[in-house]
């Protein structure tokens, strides 16, 4: 399983017990949550004691995940540069933002590319509260934040719009977060839409967990169905099969879609049940 992967600079200590509020939206820390519990497994510090309780019972049913973790971060790395450095593309709009950590998105381009502009895309209520900390860039370059569902790809592309040039082409990042989508049909449309609102030469950057037995996949059925009844919101695995319909209608790069973790990676990676592809719009 992945709960969304991880973004920004570090934010300050968040210790069990702490009232954080962002407007209306109060932060529930009775049950686990996705972005804290990511946290605790990549060693950040922006979780609670639930978080920890349920984030190591994961851990003990499926001991990958913790790996899984940490390619899907390096992958995102791996993938920025190709994108940035290999392909000129100096627009990113990156869905599923995830919790502030390092080496995230705007940094890496911006490294390559000082004037990239970068749009990261969350609406959960604990990134909000750290969205500032992302609010960072080159003098030259721009990164933005929008408060945004996945489920409404309509409303991503319009906020988007406000920081980006729609008419050039972007890098969608979705890394980590199509998992959430648990109708299989949806997170296709989703895509399909988001892509059709980008030129051509556009790249989808994507990760999503798989159930693929070649990569170690068949844990995840049960880690899945432990977290679906004591964490929120609900994860969905994936068939490589299903995974690979994400990319319809694009060109992928090679490797093709192959674990995270084994993209343009040195030799002797291990695989891990996470797949990841980059693939550019014709």
């Amino acid at each position: 399983m992945t709960a969304g992967h991880p973004h920004g600079r570090r934010a300050s200590d968040v210790t069990d017990g702490d009232a954080l509020t962002t407007g209306p939206a109060r932060l529930d820390t009775s049950v686990a949550h996705n972005a804290r519990v990511w946290n605790y497994w990549i060693g950040g510090k922006d979780h609670y004691e639930v978080d920890q309780r349920v984030g190591d019972q994961v851990a003990g049913m499926f001991p990958v995940i913790r790996e899984v973790a940490r390619a899907d971060r390096e992958f995102l790395a791996r993938a920025v540069r190709f994108v940035t450095a290999g392909q000129g593309i100096r627009q990113f709009l990156d869905v599923g933002t995830g919790l502030p950590t390092v080496e995230n998105t705007h940094e890496i381009a911006q490294r390559i590319a000082p004037e990239s502009r970068v749009v990261y895309v969350d609406n959960d209520p604990i990134v909000l509260v750290h969205a500032r900390s992302l609010l960072t860039s080159s003098p030259e370059g721009v990164t933005d934040y929008v408060d945004a569902d996945v489920h409404d790809p309509d409303a991503i592309l319009r906020r988007a719009a406000d920081t980006l040039d729609l008419d050039r082409p972007v890098a969608l990042m979705m890394l980590g977060i199509l998992n959430f989508v648990l109708d299989a049909d949806e997170a296709r449309d989703i895509v399909r839409r988001l892509m059709a609102a980008l030129p051509s030469g556009s790249h989808l950057v994507l990760t999503h967990p798989t159930t693929d037995p070649g990569a170690g996949g068949e844990g995840n059925v049960a880690a899945m169905e432990f977290w679906n009844a004591h964490a929120t919101p609900p994860i969905t695995a994936r068939g490589r099969a299903e995974i690979a319909s994400l990319l319809d209608g694009l060109d992928v790069v090679e490797p093709g879609l192959v674990p995270c973790s084994q993209w343009r990676a040195g030799p002797g990676a291990e695989a891990v049940p996470q797949l990841g592809a980059v693939a550019v719009k014709p």
